[in-house]
């Protein structure tokens, strides 16, 4: 035990704030539903950027979750304050006894010193300063090689909160009106594929991903595939569609977080790379075939639910690079061939079969 541990119990509110992209936010939810579990009676809110809210929206453990804009700067220096300032009287109103900071974003630092909570925790950063390091109580190491969920979960052990196995949950709920949507677009049964990403070095060849969906078409799988609303990732998938001669379902660019969300839960098995949705994947437990390249599976790998990471053995991996020297192409990925994908995918089903079929 830490000696100088956070009396939770005493604590009325605390704020989680975690300003990072889509997938990040999502795998803080488990600090959100472990603070309630260690203190029923607190409120906790969030802080997320704008567009990433409705990764933790409906969260059963939040109270009130605040935004930043994204596009407060672009909209004009009147209407940023005007924006900022709303934001800052609104989080000031509730008197926050905790701040629990997930990430290295600067803004963390200054809503420690304006918002004044008894205790604030954030990552240890080693090139910040004593501005950073005076700008909270308490500060965790970042371990290297660390799945992202104990690294958020982190916070909490450094201020005397010891999260249970069965606490450290990712949670996303879709809502009824999704749910209600999704039941009208897909088929009983099927095999959830997204096989895009923002980055483009993250993905597997288009024409793996058409062998793949062909192949399990040829097994009487459904085949239902998605991607972001970006016209990157759409023209990906057109690209994967020209090259089957199946016809999957494509929703690509076609539904919300919140649909994507309700969709993935239905999949009998989720196939995909290191992305938002195969972390979606995770918080609706299904099970999961994810492939691997410069990323790395130890810190980023799905979450608490049966599992494939397929990958290569090449010793350059996990690199963090955009593709082998820079070239947005990364070997590691488009070296994987077709036939391990599918042969875990067909493991995974026969294990999710299994777990359907009623005991005898």
């Amino acid at each position: 035990m830490v000696r100088d541990a956070v009396p939770i119990g005493d604590c009325a509110r605390a704020l989680v704030i975690k300003l990072r992209h889509h997938g990040d936010v999502l795998l803080a939810s488990p600090v959100i539903g472990v603070l309630k579990a260690h203190a029923p009676r607190l409120e906790v809110d969030a802080l997320v950027y704008d567009e990433t809210a409705d990764m933790l929206a409906g969260h059963p453990g939040l109270a009130q979750l605040h935004v930043v804009g994204k596009k407060w700067k672009a909209a004009g220096s009147f209407t940023r304050i005007a924006a900022e300032a709303r934001l800052l009287s609104a989080l000031k109103a509730r008197h926050y006894d905790l701040l629990v900071h997930l990430s290295e974003q600067p803004r963390g630092g200054w809503l420690a010193r304006t918002l004044g909570p008894r205790y604030s925790v954030a990552p240890a950063m080693r090139d910040r300063g004593s501005f950073w390091r005076k700008s909270f109580t308490h500060l965790y190491p970042i371990a290297p090689r660390r799945h992202q969920v104990e690294v958020n979960l982190d916070a909490l052990r450094r201020i005397g909160v010891y999260p249970e196995a069965a606490e450290r949950r990712v949670v996303f709920v879709p809502g009824p009106e999704a749910e209600k949507r999704i039941d009208t677009l897909v088929p009983k049964t099927f095999v959830h594929l997204h096989p895009a990403s923002r980055w483009r070095f993250k993905c597997w060849p288009v024409e793996r991903n058409a062998e793949l969906i062909d192949r399990l078409a040829a097994e009487g799988e459904n085949v239902v595939i998605t991607a972001a609303p970006q016209a990157e990732e759409r023209e990906f998938v057109d690209e994967i569609l020209r090259r089957t001669r199946s016809k999957p379902l494509n929703l690509a660019g076609k539904l919300s977080l919140k649909e994507l969300g309700a969709l993935t839960a239905r999949a009998r098995v989720f196939v995909g790379v290191d992305s938002m949705p195969m972390h979606l994947a995770s918080a609706m437990g299904v099970p999961s075939v994810v492939l691997f390249g410069p990323s790395g599976e130890a810190e980023w790998g799905p979450w608490n639910v049966e599992h494939r990471v397929i990958t290569t053995r090449h010793s350059c991996r996990p690199c963090g690079f955009d593709g082998c020297g820079g070239s947005k192409v990364s070997e590691c990925l488009t070296t994987i061939p077709a036939a391990p994908v599918f042969e875990a995918v067909r493991e995974l089903l026969q294990v999710e079969a299994g777990h359907r079929s009623p005991a005898l």
